[in-house]
């Protein structure tokens, strides 16, 4: 099974590339406060369908580049503008 993530697109000036931000929880060992922790992916998007600011859905993928290892999968929820 191919890992999913889900995230906000950060930036999409580059071409059949973007940048997708995702945020998780984690729980701190030694007080049990929870924290926002964010990552940022590089996707493949064949189409440039992808806009900065829209909810999308990445899948894992072979190496595309050297920083590539995502795939767009689909826009979940465009961007209000």
């Amino acid at each position: 099974m191919k890992k999913q993530i889900v995230g906000i697109v950060k930036s999409d000036r580059m071409d059949k590339t973007i940048v997708v931000e995702a945020e998780r929880l984690v729980r701190v060992k030694l007080y049990g406060k929870k924290v926002k922790r964010t990552s940022r992916f590089k996707a493949h998007d064949e189409k440039n369908e992808a806009k900065a600011g829209d909810r999308v859905l990445i899948v894992e993928h072979r190496p595309i580049s050297r920083t590539k290892r995502w795939r767009l999968s689909g826009v979940l929820e465009r961007a209000e503008k």
